[in-house]
């Protein structure tokens, strides 16, 4: 081996409690020892402007702490919590004391109260879910989410999801190595993300196999989402006062896959959109 070749960054399996090779890090360190960012991209089937950012953020998270230099955005990170947080409660909220409000003012007739207390209760569990969800950006963001992989079908995964029909391309027995409870979550946010802004003519659930990832794709048969849409699903909190009517869109589905060593993101024409999150075949994980 020449010092050229020994100097050059590399991954070593296992070489931190053995645990697999993370393929985003195996590309940046590609890129890194002096290969062509487009061929590495399409080498492990990423967008080349996503390459380049984990590139970027690689080299600014290492740089930050090799100068012990502190985090420039833990107050852009604060922020970002902040407005998730007020965006995610403001609804259900506002529903549900708009309830009770009528119910201590005895604007409700009686054969009504059962209904309304209904209506109260669903607004009710809707504050605590975005509560939870709350919690687990903020997990995130700190590198506190805890995730406990397992091998769980897609039928499984996406039992809960309304009105999902067949599930096209490989179906919904492939198998995945992730956290049932968090991935759920992540299905959840990207159906309802495909199911609005605009309405589409019909939705659907793929599986497909892009080595060296397995891909789950909600695909639109609708009008183009509007770019700025499209940005707020991914960077809701790059537009202040915005009047997409976005509010955490598919943030924290991304937090979350980032935490799977996956990635997401989305295509789209004339005709129609797919929403997709790509994660590492199970054969490429370690469970713990």
């Amino acid at each position: 081996m020449d010092d050229d070749t020994a100097m050059r960054p590399r991954v070593i399996a296992g070489g931190r409690a053995d645990e697999a090779v993370d393929a985003r890090v195996a590309a940046v360190l590609a890129v890194l020892a002096g290969r062509s960012a487009s061929e590495v991209a399409q080498q492990w089937s990423v967008d080349p402007a996503v390459l380049h950012r984990w590139v970027r953020s690689f080299v600014e998270a290492g740089t930050a702490q090799v100068t012990n230099t502190p985090d420039p955005d833990a107050a852009s990170q604060r922020d970002r919590f902040l407005a998730a947080f007020a965006h995610e409660l403001r609804t259900p909220l506002a529903v549900a004391q708009g309830w009770v409000a009528m119910l201590l003012e005895d604007d409700v007739p009686p054969a009504a109260v059962a209904r309304t207390v209904a209506r109260l209760d669903e607004a009710l569990n809707r504050l605590a879910d975005r509560i939870v969800d709350v919690e687990m950006l903020a997990a995130a963001s700190l590198g506190l989410l805890s995730v406990g992989p397992a091998r769980v079908t897609v039928g499984e995964l996406a039992a809960g999801l309304p009105d999902v029909g067949e599930i096209g391309g490989l179906g919904p027995d492939v198998e995945l190595l992730v956290d049932p409870a968090l991935f759920r979550l992540v299905l959840r946010d990207l159906w309802v993300a495909g199911s609005s802004i605009p309405t589409p003519r019909s939705l659907r659930l793929e599986v497909a196999d892009v080595p060296p990832w397995l891909e789950l794709r909600v695909v639109r048969d609708a009008d183009p989402i509007d770019l700025e849409v499209l940005q707020a699903l991914f960077e809701p909190f790059d537009l202040n006062d915005d009047g997409t009517g976005v509010t955490i869109g598919l943030y924290l589905a991304r937090a979350l896959v980032i935490a799977h060593a996956g990635t997401i993101g989305a295509d789209q024409d004339d005709y129609g959109a797919s929403l997709w999150v790509r994660v590492p075949h199970s054969s490429t994980h370690t469970e713990a």
